[in-house]
């Protein structure tokens, strides 16, 4: 198998990266995709940053073991923590990460307030105070840790009664705020973005990193000479390390 024909390697914690993973189906339909969700160590926002990076670096092992071509560090948490220790290891594959898309949220921002929802690891990390930097000065950034919504949604739980009543007692205290725009700063949270809109409104923008990340990957593909040039459809791979594997004819 060329290198053109390896699959691309997509990890997160858990299910959260399949939200990123959508995004590169349109995008590159026919590429294959391996993914790996580690669901039975979910969440990675609550654990420090040590156990973080050693659960990412086995990760990053069992996808090289697939051949990949490729790593996308679907996972916020996961790219805070480790994506430049990554790097620095294996310097032979081009590995993307993910960030809150705090840049296109102060652009709609017209001077107002952004939110930014993450997992608790995720704001305190460095990488993010540097991303903070870049803008605090342009607009008001409010970091919203929320602890325990990953697990929500990796119980399957995205709508319904008990996600409202949730991010309702988040947002509670900026009701007297001008909001633009909420980033979506984990990539689990796109999967309950319509009970956000409908407590937030129209006139609040929502916004989530995917399609900076799949841009970047397909530019990455191009410039190091190993995009697919097959016709056929992709296919694609999932394994979790709390189920079996599955593989999916899309």
């Amino acid at each position: 198998m060329n290198n053109r024909e390896r699959p691309i390697g997509f990890f997160d914690s858990g299910v959260g990266g399949i939200s990123v993973l959508k995004e590169s189906l349109k995008v590159l339909p026919n590429e294959d995709f391996v993914y790996f969700g580690d669901s039975l160590n979910a969440p990675y926002g609550t654990r420090n940053v040590n156990e973080v990076k050693k659960l990412t670096f086995n990760a990053v092992d069992f996808l090289l073991d697939k051949g990949v071509k490729v790593i996308v560090i679907a996972c916020n948490t996961a790219t805070s923590a480790a994506i430049d220790a990554l790097r620095e290891r294996y310097t032979g594959i081009p590995i993307i990460g993910i960030e809150p898309a705090l840049k296109p949220a102060v652009e709609v921002s017209r001077g107002k307030s952004v939110i930014i929802m993450a997992t608790p690891m995720t704001l305190v990390e460095k990488k993010f105070s540097d991303l903070m930097k870049l803008y605090n000065e342009e607009v008001n950034i409010i970091p919203l840790p929320c602890a325990g919504l990953v697990e929500l949604i990796e119980n399957g739980i995205i709508e319904g009664n008990e996600i409202e009543e949730y991010l309702k007692e988040k947002l509670k205290k900026f009701g007297h705020l001008d909001v633009a725009s909420i980033v979506l700063g984990c990539t689990h949270y796109p999967f309950i973005k319509n009970e956000l809109a409908k407590i937030v409104g129209e006139k609040t923008v929502i916004i989530d990193g995917s399609i900076g990340t799949v841009n970047q990957l397909k530019r990455q593909l191009t410039c190091n000479n190993i995009l697919n040039e097959k016709k056929t459809k992709g296919i694609v791979t999932i394994y979790s390390s709390s189920i079996n594997d599955n593989t999916i004819d899309l």
